[in-house]
């Protein structure tokens, strides 16, 4: 067995185009049926405002697959700590032995989500956008906007959370990473009115964004909402959209802002809800003009963890890195 540190991990796994390209693969591959898939196994840890998820897919034809833990302890950042954080396990599709472990302490969950949400910009965004709004100043805020820069230009970023520190934090980092001008939102309704593409990225259990908020041309990218008591959109807001797209469908409608939208029968289950991979597979088409509002509902899926880890695996493997541990298999 193989085991890699979180330091060797991002040393040789960067979240960059090759890094979306094959998480877009891997949604193309779900499209087409080439994925086993099982519903995500959540424990919820309330008195400490956290949860732990088991996530897992296996892609036909690969010679491994990932079961990814990975903890979300959204109150973290009062004693200066990441609210992610979890491991994979790579497993032979051949024999069922455990190959390798990647101690990632989340970071490969950071880029495979970031990596998930360009891609929705790059299928759903307008071509030519000016600002980015951000709801939320947490390591995946910062994540998602690195992401979208390698697919979309833009000149400005506006940020806004709950603590306005953190926000201001945010704005001096971004701003001297990205070269761009970051202002700190008054509200949210303010960023979401003046921004050309949003992305909220919180763990909120009430809506953030109003559907009266919507103007023409608009994205959002909904990546918080992944368990049932989650919520960052209005269900109208799914309900106003011209193209309302999902990683997964049948996730999105037990987990995520679809769930919200059914339940309150702004949508039923017989209206159009696109999956990621049918964009990404050409099956349907996105954005088709600068007037539509475009919703993209991210719940996080299996199959973005096999195609991230088996990735690492290969970049760390061909550079002989890893610490090998024998493992004594009884026959």
């Amino acid at each position: 067995m193989l085991i890699f540190s979180e330091q060797e991990l991002k040393q040789y796994v960067q979240l960059n185009k090759e890094a979306i390209s094959i998480v877009e693969a891997g949604f193309t591959k779900l499209a087409e049926d080439e994925v086993v898939m099982p519903p995500i196994m959540r424990v919820d840890v309330h008195d400490q405002n956290g949860e732990v998820d088991v996530k897992t897919a296996y892609v036909k034809g690969e010679d491994m697959f990932a079961i990814k833990v990975s903890s979300g302890f959204f109150n973290n950042y009062k004693l200066g700590l990441p609210s992610g954080n979890g491991l994979m396990l790579l497993v032979s599709t051949q024999t069922g032995i455990p190959q390798a472990i990647l101690l990632d302490n989340g970071y490969l969950t950071e880029v495979r989500t970031a990596a998930a949400g360009a891609i929705a910009a790059k299928y759903l965004s307008r071509i030519n956008i000016e600002t980015v709004g951000v709801i939320g100043a947490g390591s995946q805020a910062r994540f998602q906007v690195r992401a979208l820069n390698l697919v979309r230009d833009f000149k400005k970023i506006l940020v806004y959370s709950r603590s306005d520190e953190r926000s201001r934090k945010y704005a001096s980092d971004m701003s001297a990473e990205l070269g761009v001008e970051v202002q700190v939102a008054e509200s949210a309704e303010y960023l979401v009115r003046n921004s050309d593409t949003v992305i909220t990225t919180t763990p909120a259990a009430e809506p953030v964004i109003k559907a009266e908020w919507l103007h023409p041309g608009l994205h959002i990218t909904a990546m918080g909402s992944d368990a049932e008591h989650k919520q960052e959109l209005e269900a109208e807001v799914l309900a106003r959209a011209n193209k309302l797209v999902c990683d997964a469908k049948k996730q999105c409608a037990r987990l995520g802002e679809l769930h919200h939208a059914l339940d309150k029968g702004v949508l039923t289950n017989e209206s159009q809800v696109i999956e990621l991979g049918q964009l990404t597979s050409g099956k349907v088409s996105g954005r088709i003009n600068d007037e539509e509002i475009t919703v993209c509902d991210l719940t996080g899926t299996g199959v973005q963890d096999t195609v991230i880890a088996l990735f690492a695996y290969s970049e760390l493997v061909k550079r002989d890195i890893g610490l090998k541990i024998e493992i004594g298999i009884k026959k």
